[in-house]
């Protein structure tokens, strides 16, 4: 009687059925868990990316980072990004305020840089034109990215990968709250 079939399928059926049951009382099973509904809101179609302030002696990067911005926007998100400020439902804006350079690992004889890192913060808006309101205000944003110059990438490497990882993580942002 021990080996008998009828008896451990109705075992497994009763462990199912326990199983069924803590998920359904911890809201992780049927559709209560689960939804259709948008990662980004659904009130705006459009964007219109402003140009973003370098407030560091760095130059060049707001370029990468805006145009990254742009790129990452009309991959990943349902927006379309658009040309022209008075045709758009919403604009982002926002400053570089941190372009940092920091040395992770030292050569032990010479002390000499083995490798570094880029560190780029941004504060960024997103602002809906058509209700007033500010789906980001002053949101910082940080991003880094590593080199080493014996792998002959430098810090204008280092800092467009770094602009990237900022781009999708300003688009992340851009997800609704839940």
């Amino acid at each position: 009687m021990a080996n008998d079939p009828c008896r451990t399928a109705d075992r497994r059926a009763v462990g199912l059925g326990c199983v069924l049951a803590v998920l359904a009382a911890t809201g992780l099973a049927g559709c209560g868990g689960y939804t259709n509904k948008s990662l980004f809101p659904e009130d705006v179609r459009s964007v219109y990316i402003e140009m973003f302030d370098n407030r560091t002696f760095r130059r060049g990067i707001e370029y990468t980072l805006s145009d990254a911005i742009a790129k990452r926007i009309e991959s990943d998100t349902p927006y379309k990004v658009v040309s022209d400020r008075d045709r758009t439902d919403s604009i982002i804006d926002g400053q570089l305020v941190v372009i940092a350079e920091s040395i992770l690992t030292l050569e032990r004889q010479t002390g000499q840089a083995l490798e570094k890192e880029v560190i780029l913060t941004a504060t960024v808006n997103w602002k809906n034109i058509r209700t007033g309101r500010m789906m980001m205000n002053n949101q910082s944003v940080t991003a880094a990215a590593g080199y080493s110059e014996f792998l002959r990438q430098d810090f204008t490497y280092a800092s467009t990968l770094a602009a990237n990882k900022l781009a999708q993580k300003i688009v992340e942002v851009m997800q609704n709250n839940w």
